[in-house]
């Protein structure tokens, strides 16, 4: 089984470690011969790096080379994959695009709404220039994406590199739900077998199966409904997670067809996700104050100990998700996976550009995505509403059109009012006038 050359670009990231430790977990499915850190901030990722090293001593002494680096050629020449983490502006930024929605009522959220645009609007820049850097270096490595918000990121790399096959888009919320869903009726996560269609933090289970055929659907909505639906793993213990993992159980009794994503509750209840909020503690300050400062203190500690002992440290489910699908990517295991994927007929009756999240079979020749069929009247409409406010905000950066700006905002789902969308988009300009396009 050939070994793999790998670049994990923002190493610097808080979930470094945690994709580091499902590497590891995987390591027998998916050997690597280097682990390359990538970041423009040398400072944060050495943080990382450092303990890492301790990591890879105790857990991968046989990992035959550990790179970390602030050099675009070191990083990407000769890869085999570029696993992409980067959030322009940093927490920071985020902190402002959720106190200044919420200070217009609107939902204060990283990738919902107007957070969502503004932390899109930022990241376009980025992602093209590292997927052009990535490919000046390496132009068949694999490129699996998890920046966020991965929608409008996807809308404006497809555009850009239309045929790029290798360069995907991957969302860990489905198998973050699905963790969940699996505990809730004492089954193994990589026992089930979902079906499931709609766009990136807007989508619906349908059915869900074990392995062996046997249908769970209905077992799982009963749970829900009698016992809630609880976050697992890394994410079990956080206030904010499991508020949000609760509120499946009302949008499942109000919508009982299908087991919901729970970021619908952004787009289906967003007064009430308003109401919730501290406007002067937002999720990104509990982010930063929390998990944040949790991980460069554990960082510290095992740098300075050299040693793993008395640290909890393992490998989390949605990092064991984007290896798998890595390890079927390069030994063509045609393994069926949630993706992001452009349509092209899957759901025939919603536009053929959309970016769709569906199940899909993954091979060495890119991504097959398995039909759906058309959806209901419902779905259909909720689809295609927020695929054109995902479109207009990328016409928007490459048109430099404020118009579409206001047209974006006015249609989503958590503002739909044109006096708000204008007010808040005069101050998310000001926010981001130092990494946002000149608007006219």
């Amino acid at each position: 089984m050939k070994k793999q050359h790998l670049t994990i670009a923002g190493g610097g990231s808080t979930y470094t470690l945690g994709m580091l430790m499902s590497l590891i977990s995987e390591k027998e499915n998916f050997p690597l011969a280097s682990i390359t850190f990538y970041d423009t901030d040398a400072e944060r990722q050495q943080k990382v790096a450092d303990a890492s090293k301790v990591v890879i001593q105790e857990k991968y002494p046989e990992l035959e080379e550990f790179i970390v680096t602030t050099d675009k050629e070191t990083a990407y020449k000769d890869k085999d994959f570029i696993f992409v983490q980067i959030r322009t502006g940093g927490l920071e930024m985020r902190k402002q695009d959720e106190e200044i929605s919420l200070a217009h009522g609107i939902v204060g959220q990283e990738t919902c709404g107007p957070g969502g645009m503004a932390y899109g609007l930022r990241s376009i820049k980025d992602m093209i220039e590292l997927v052009e850097d990535i490919r000046s270096y390496s132009k068949d490595a694999w490129i699996l994406n998890y920046t966020n918000p991965a929608a409008i990121v996807a809308e404006a790399l497809k555009r850009v590199f239309p045929d790029d096959y290798r360069l995907i888009n991957i969302c860990d919320m489905p198998i973050s739900i699905m963790n969940g869903l699996a505990t809730l009726i004492d089954r193994d996560v990589w026992d089930l077998d979902p079906e499931y269609f709609g766009l990136n933090h807007f989508g619906w289970f349908t059915d869900i199966y074990d392995k062996s055929g046997k249908k769970l659907t209905d077992e799982i909505k009963e749970k829900i409904l009698s016992e809630g639906l609880q976050p697992e793993s890394e994410i079990a213990d956080d206030p904010s997670w499991i508020a949000t993992f609760k509120q499946a159980e009302q949008t499942l009794r109000d919508f009982p067809e299908f087991i919901p994503n729970t970021y619908l509750q952004y787009y289906l209840y967003p007064q009430k996700m308003v109401e919730k909020e501290d406007p002067k503690y937002t999720r990104a300050s509990q982010v930063i104050g929390g998990r944040a400062k949790e991980v460069f203190e554990m960082c510290e500690r095992i740098a300075a100990a050299q040693s793993l002992e008395g640290e909890v440290l393992e490998g989390d489910v949605h990092g064991v998700y984007m290896v798998k699908i890595a390890e079927a990517f390069a030994y063509n295991k045609n393994e069926k996976f949630i993706v992001m994927t452009q349509n092209n007929g899957t759901i025939p009756n919603i536009p053929q550009e959309a970016i769709i999240e569906v199940p899909a079979l993954i091979t060495s020749n890119g991504v097959k995505p398995i039909q759906v069929g058309e959806v209901d009247t419902f779905y259909k409409g909720l689809m295609e509403n927020q695929y054109a406010y995902e479109k207009l905000t990328v016409d928007a950066y490459f048109e430099g059109s404020r118009l579409k700006l206001l047209q974006a905002l006015t249609l989503n789902r958590t503002v739909v009012n044109a006096n708000v969308a204008n007010e808040l988009l005069t101050d998310l300009l000001a926010a981001n006038k130092d990494y946002w396009p000149n608007f006219h």
